[in-house]
């Protein structure tokens, strides 16, 4: 088969034959039809972001795909079904804190590269074998168009962390990197799930307004200074009451005073959920303040992308239209424009923006 692959950090990935995955006991082979290509992707591939990456590797963060093959302990699941293939693979051996790997792109601990090392290659590639349990059936109307679906890939982490958080119908969410892809991308999944109000800061007036039009009134864009004091005020003001829970998907770039601006917001009792990577390159610590923390009974968590079963309900939210996919920007490249894909990628990572490669397209 066909595959890009990242031969060594700063290099161009490279399309080259490489063996057809087999499938162990609890896996399955995927013909993978559409994979989408994160707006940091460059970032990961030339060091940057300092991934534990092992090369050569065939990257990519799962995908959407049609079962080639399925193994013998697979009850539901046959050749021929369109799936939605979850990144996010868990040790078996330990049901109270299992290994985490993000199959071709990340892992966690001596545990997860280990996991890391045995599902080594992702989605960029004809086929891929994935564990049965991450494999997740998609409606039909998903083959009408699955670069428009592969969007799972973004969708699914915000609506672990909205999951984390406990968000309940009615209330008012603060989405600290609203203008990010990500984090336009939790304003839409918060709306499906019920919020009542979802505050917007960002620095981005464009992308502000883009996140106005689309969600009118509910939305409260707040255009931030960098004032840590003066953001906090605007934010709260903008909220016109309590706000019950904050998100922050900020990339490793922001610095920290942002995240810090946007949690302290957060009423009494509240919940702020911590899922960007703030700090992971260096920078000041996130420092919010003990008394307030006991004092106000807030609560903080860290949230590492999302349990097995939310890929289920992102489905769902998905083919019911409750996250709408149609005003999405898709632009598709083949296997061969890869570094094209990444390099759009890379210049196109605002609201609702995606960048998606078509393996068989060549």
């Amino acid at each position: 088969m066909r595959a890009a692959v990242l031969t060594q950090f700063g290099a161009p990935l490279t399309v080259r034959e490489v063996p057809d995955p087999v499938a162990g006991g609890g896996e399955v082979v995927v013909e993978v039809l559409a994979s989408l290509v994160a707006p940091y992707a460059a970032e990961v591939f030339d060091g940057t972001r300092k991934y534990p990456l092992v090369p050569p590797v065939v990257p990519g963060i799962g995908g959407v795909g049609r079962i080639v093959h399925v193994g013998p302990d697979a009850t539901r699941l046959r050749a021929g079904d369109l799936v939605w293939c979850d990144s996010t693979v868990r040790a078996r051996d330990d049901a109270l804190t299992p290994d985490i790997a993000l199959q071709g792109w990340s892992s966690r601990g001596e545990g997860g590269a280990r996991l890391a090392r045995y599902l080594h290659d992702g989605s960029f590639a004809e086929l891929m074998r994935v564990p049965t349990e991450n494999v997740f059936p998609l409606p039909a109307a998903a083959e009408d168009d699955p670069a428009r679906w592969a969007a799972l890939s973004v969708h699914s982490i915000p609506y672990g962390g909205l999951l984390a958080g406990g968000l309940e119908a009615g209330e008012t969410v603060l989405v600290s990197g609203a203008t990010g892809n990500l984090g336009s991308s939790a304003v839409a999944v918060a709306f499906a799930m019920g919020a009542g109000r979802v505050v917007a800061p960002g620095r981005n007036q464009a992308a502000l307004g883009l996140l106005a039009d689309r969600f009118g009134s509910r939305l409260r864009p707040v255009q931030l200074t960098g004032d840590e004091a003066t953001d906090r005020a605007a934010m709260s003001a903008a909220a016109d009451g309590p706000v019950d829970l904050v998100i922050d998907l900020l990339p490793p770039s922001a610095p920290s005073s942002v995240t810090r601006a946007a949690a302290m917001t957060v009423r009494e009792y509240g919940r702020v959920v911590l899922m960007g990577g703030v700090g992971m390159l260096g920078g000041e610590d996130l420092a919010l303040p003990y008394p307030w923390i006991m004092r106000n009974s807030v609560t903080v968590r860290g949230q590492w992308m999302y349990p097995r079963t939310a890929n289920a309900g992102i489905i769902r939210l998905l083919a019911s239209g409750a996250v709408d996919l149609t005003p999405e920007r898709v632009r598709t490249f083949g296997l061969g424009s890869v570094n094209d894909a990444v390099a759009h990628a890379a210049a196109h990572g605002g609201p609702f923006e995606r960048t998606c490669l078509i393996p068989s397209a060549g």
